[in-house]
């Protein structure tokens, strides 16, 4: 068993396991973990109430119960995106009040027809503007394999929860970098789909242009691909669905990068890491195709404009539509609705132009290689405290976290898919992540090839799944 989502919903699908109790695991270990600051919002109500119907159906509809791939399965909402009903979001912020809840998004609505049992929310920072998970509204989220460090942002939570073993999966958005760098802090498998591919609607609340998108971070490779393929298509708006191409097989050209420039270098363990991948699927008879920072620097220059002014443009409409006062807000974040108030109409435009050329900078490459293989973090999990938000210096915030993750915000400008995943540990015992991106539609030639370097087996889960055996 590799103790993940698949197999403890096999554990309760063959009644070894009830969902009752797979939910009552969750919560205890909620409980046990409590210090880490994961889960900013528990319902234990909802959560009982959501594992007692899903076990009512085992009886009386098994049918049913059996055509849900995640029946029964214990799970969190991030903070952010969504809405799930019955789970009040505030995105980490002071300015709402933990108070009622929204409808079903229409992802949240398959969440659910997959057989998720949700029973709360979990931690990110105020909007979603840091790679760490510490919103002064709390709690503070730590990285379960060192407390000192966090288990980045914004889904950093989420990552937390499931490296931890509360769960074994949870929801979890990615506008920047959110799903990928939590998921390479903690030891976690992280994909930010191909733009269009997941449902943003009915509201479109987190939709940042296309920026972002909504899928979860997970504890193996095939439980990223079941929940991809349970989820992903009929998206209904506002961009075509991609479509999805069938990874062939066959000898692929991999783009390697193993630098990223004297502006935000990656330390050497890191890099090296990469280089073993290569190895890896060199061996399998992969061609490695060396690419050099001079091919990326400008996209990815122009990918942390467009973030930072699509956010803060975002951010300030947002908060003039609710007509929220921003004084409860934390400095930075007034300084981000400040930055989308002061952005001219040439100035965004101007960004969203760079944004087409990153894309196009991209294509250009996937004309020469079927695949990137490249960095996700530039460093280990940074120490509790390293992106504060008691300051007004949006351009500091963001040189910070293109520091942390240089190529994190390229997938999502561009729009192309990207998955991160482990491949080995550093001194420290912490994860060395590897990022691999696609053209469009190519999530499943992401998740072979991460398959692969997965079967390496040089990343261990340290904590076992709430309800299975260690």
């Amino acid at each position: 068993m590799r103790r993940d989502a698949t197999d403890l919903a096999q554990a309760i699908r063959n009644g070894s396991l009830t969902s009752v109790e797979a939910m009552q695991a969750s919560l205890a270990s909620a409980g046990d973990h409590k210090t880490l600051g994961t889960i900013a919002h528990l319902d234990e109500t909802v959560g009982m109430a959501s594992a007692e119907a899903v076990d009512q159906e085992r009886r009386s509809e098994p049918g049913r119960f059996a055509a849900r791939p995640f029946a029964g399965v214990p799970t969190l909402a991030k903070d952010l995106g969504g809405p799930f009903e019955g789970l009040p979001v505030t995105a980490g912020s002071r300015l709402f009040e933990r108070a009622g809840s929204e409808p079903d998004s229409d992802l949240a609505s398959r969440f659910r027809e997959a057989g998720f049992c949700l029973f709360g929310v979990t931690t990110s920072p105020e909007f979603g503007l840091s790679l760490a998970s510490e919103p002064a509204a709390g709690p503070i989220c730590r990285n379960p394999l060192d407390p000192a460090r966090t288990p980045g942002g914004s889904s950093g939570g989420a990552a937390a929860a499931v490296a931890a073993g509360i769960v074994a999966i949870a929801h979890a958005t990615d506008a920047g970098g959110s799903i990928r760098v939590p998921a390479a802090c903690c030891g976690l498998v992280g994909l930010k789909p191909s733009r269009g591919a997941m449902p943003a609607g009915p509201s479109f609340g987190n939709h940042l242009g296309g920026i972002a998108s909504e899928l979860a971070v997970c504890r193996s490779v095939r439980d990223t691909a079941l929940i991809f393929d349970t989820l992903h298509g009929k998206a209904k708006g506002p961009f075509p669905d991609p479509e999805t191409v069938a990874d062939r097989g066959g000898r692929l050209r991999v783009g390697l990068l193993a630098e990223t420039g004297s502006k935000y270098p990656t330390d050497g363990k890191r890099l090296e890491a990469i280089k073993d991948a290569a190895r890896t699927l060199e061996a399998d008879g992969h061609q490695i195709v060396p690419l050099g920072w001079a091919e990326f620097e400008q996209s990815v220059d122009a990918s942390g404009r467009a973030l930072g002014d699509i956010i803060a443009v975002n951010l300030a409409s947002f908060i003039d539509t609710l007509e929220l006062d921003i004084s409860r807000a934390e400095p930075l974040t007034q300084a981000f609705i400040e930055r989308g108030h002061a952005l001219t109409g040439p100035t965004l435009w101007a960004s969203l132009n760079g944004a087409v050329h990153t894309s196009r900078a991209l294509w250009i490459i996937f004309d020469r290689v079927d695949c990137l293989l490249m960095p996700m973090l530039a460093k280990a999990p940074l120490a509790i405290g390293s992106f504060p938000f008691d300051h007004g210096d949006t351009e500091l915030q963001l040189q910070r976290m293109a520091a942390f993750a240089p190529l994190a915000s390229l997938a999502n400008i561009s729009g192309f898919p990207a998955l991160t995943l482990p491949f080995g540990t550093d001194a420290d015992g912490l994860p060395l992540p590897v990022q691999i991106m696609a053209p469009m539609g190519h999530e499943p030639l992401l998740l072979s090839l991460a398959a692969r370097l997965e079967a390496e087996e040089r990343w261990q889960h340290r904590f076992p799944v709430a309800g299975l055996a260690a």
